[in-house]
């Protein structure tokens, strides 16, 4: 080999070197070694085979056919290997595309179904909020999202569940799962609370983990829960109510009973005795004095239990005149003496004189102050004091009645105005009574404009009862009459010459009841009345054709045909069958509709039973036009 060849095969190597150098250092910096490795390899086996040229000059000829041939083959070989990577490689690339695109799918359907979803749905990842949909922003009353993203969960969480939220979230991300539904209150951005219902579950996220956590606002149900346990409350107070009046009624009943019974057992013994004939005048006035006491006592019962209906109707008429109240006091303590002399207990009065009048109902104003005296009389024990106070407060006078009776138990304070309410409503109780009288007093009072209020220390320590009356507006002028109306007197008709105010006056009396008319026919017929009786209204009706009374005197209930249908019938006559003839009816219906309806039928009066004997005269009397006669 001569020096330019050999100069030439030098020259060769060192390029070659370079380029082996610059391949593998190439192999080493491009993301894709596997061509340059190749290249590093063919330039690798042609500088050998220069390096063999220089040094076995006799080689040379037979080295380039066999360098040629090595370097093609692995150029060839090289090439195959590379595009069956290359193919492999893009079939890779090409299905991590497709797996790529259908999880973006995937992902866009599962944004987009829990964007549509109706609940709240939160995703946690790293301790914050990564994730909500839309119905998250409108529970938690955000406009976007940015409000709420990258903020800690527990900002979103009331007070009360913080730390058992913050437990669970640990647990989830260290040890996965899901938690059951449990309810909490979310905090919206405005600081109001909302109750939730929180289900969670650990999920991948962005290649970490995250927690899904589905917010179900549950107000509607906490809200039915509400109004169903308000009805189950109201309904088991209704039930218990309901109770209650069921006890009240049977302990009513019992109690009218009793009260009913015993004045009427010493009325059916007295009455039998005396029908003996055996008993001495001593004993048959005490006999007489009883029955009539009891009898008494029965129609105050009946009228107070017939007040009480009026006044729960709201049919109770006041008859509003000006009324002076020291009047009123002292009739009502007048007739509450007896009965506190009885018991040995001091009535003292403190009555200002110059107490202003007031508007009212006399009679009614006296039923108060007497309800309010009979008992404290009742609950005072023998030998105690009852005292009523009369006073002009400001624009109001005020009556005190206070005693040193067995006092009001605090517990039963409140209930002292209800009807039927009795402090103890037990069989071995001391004192009798249906329980309404003070309700009657303040329902009365307060018909009035008034007040009413009870006070008491507690047991055995007395009771005060406090009414206050509004001052009447307008006062009389000076030399004005005072308005008087007649009452009936209580006395039984004296048995002189008075005696004969009826006389000449025929008297048609139809009751059901034997005894009724009997008792009817005795008391007219000693004022010389002319008594005709009948026991029903077809009985009736010939006796008023034939006999052509001046005054029918009719019940209202009987059989068959009542009160108003006999009158009715009455009416429909000519005036010369007695068609005119003046009506009073006399019946045990004593409500004020009962009276409105006997007048509305024809009647020109209306009496309740039991009725005076003197009242039923004058009532008579008044019809036939002989008033102004003495009884």
């Amino acid at each position: 080999m001569d020096r330019l060849d050999a100069t030439v095969y030098f020259l060769s190597a060192i390029l070659q070197l370079v380029a082996i150098l610059f391949a593998l250092r190439m192999s080493r910096e491009a993301s894709d070694r596997r061509p340059w490795l190749v290249l590093f390899a063919a330039l690798l086996v042609m500088f050998a085979s220069r390096i063999l040229a220089l040094t076995l000059p006799r080689v040379q000829q037979h080295l380039f056919p066999f360098t040629a041939f090595t370097v093609s083959a692995i150029l060839l070989i090289a090439l195959f290997a590379i595009r069956r990577v290359a193919m492999a490689e893009r079939q890779s690339k090409l299905a991590a595309a497709k797996s790529a695109a259908e999880r973006d799918e995937s992902e866009g359907r599962y944004r987009s179904l829990i964007d549509l979803s109706p609940h709240a749905q939160v995703v946690y990842a790293d301790g914050r909020i990564a994730y909500v949909n839309a119905a998250t922003l409108r529970l938690l009353g955000a406009t976007d999202a940015s409000q709420i993203l990258g903020r800690s969960p527990l900002d979103f969480i009331a007070p009360q569940y913080k730390a058992l939220v913050d437990a669970r979230i640990k647990r989830m991300n260290s040890q996965g799962g899901f938690v059951p539904p449990v309810n909490e209150e979310c905090v919206r951005l405005d600081g109001s609370t909302v109750p939730v219902e929180a289900i969670g579950v650990a999920v991948p996220w962005r290649g970490g983990q995250g927690i899904q956590v589905i917010w179900r606002d549950i107000s509607e149900r906490k809200r039915a829960e509400e109004e169903k346990s308000q009805l189950l409350a109201s309904e088991r107070a209704a039930r218990s109510a309901a109770e209650h009046a069921s006890r009240m009624k049977d302990e009513f009943l019992a109690t009218v009973s009793h009260e009913l019974r015993t004045p009427l057992n010493a009325i059916v013994g007295w009455a039998h005795l005396l029908l003996q004939g055996k008993l001495d005048p001593n004993d048959l006035r005490q006999g007489l004095a009883t029955i009539e006491r009891n009898a008494r006592v029965q129609t105050r019962l009946i009228e107070d239990l017939l007040d009480m209906s009026r006044i729960i109707s709201g049919k109770l008429r006041l008859d509003i005149q000006r009324v002076l109240p020291v009047t009123i006091i002292e009739a009502a303590i007048d007739s509450a003496k007896p009965a506190a002399d009885a018991k040995g207990i001091r009535l003292e009065k403190i009555l200002d004189p110059l107490a202003a009048p007031v508007a009212g109902d006399p009679g009614r104003l006296q039923q108060v102050v007497w309800n309010l005296l009979s008992n404290a009389i009742k609950f005072t024990p023998r030998g105690g004091r009852v005292q009523v106070l009369l006073q002009r407060v400001t624009s109001h006078v005020e009556l005190t009645v206070a005693d040193t009776g067995q006092g009001i138990a605090p517990d039963f304070l409140p209930f002292v105005f209800d009807r039927f309410r009795q402090a103890d409503p037990s069989t071995t109780r001391k004192q009798g009574g249906l329980g309404i009288g003070l309700a009657i007093a303040k329902q009365l009072v307060e018909l009035h404009g008034g007040t009413i209020l009870a006070t008491s220390p507690g047991d055995g320590q007395g009771s005060s009862f406090i009414v206050q009356l509004p001052l009447m507006v307008v006062h009389a002028q000076p030399g004005e009459a005072e308005r008087l109306h007649p009452r009936a007197s209580a006395e039984i008709v004296p048995a002189d010459g008075s005696r004969s105010q009826l006389q000449g006056v025929k008297v048609l009396v139809v009751d059901d009841e034997q005894d009724a008319r009997d008792l009817i026919k005795r008391v007219l017929e000693d004022c010389k009345a002319e008594v005709l009786t009948a026991g029903s209204a077809a009985e009736a009706m010939p006796i008023l054709i034939q006999q052509k009374p001046d005054v029918l005197l009719s019940d209202i209930g009987m059989p068959q045909v009542d009160g108003y249908d006999f009158l009715r019938q009455v009416r429909s006559m000519t005036d010369q069958g007695g068609g005119k003839i003046p009506a009073i009816a006399l019946t045990a219906f004593a409500r004020s509709e009962d009276r409105t309806r006997a007048l509305m039928s024809g009647y020109q009066v209306h009496l309740a039973k039991p009725v005076e004997p003197a009242e039923l005269v004058a009532t008579v009397a008044s019809v036939v036009g002989r008033t102004g006669q003495p009884l």
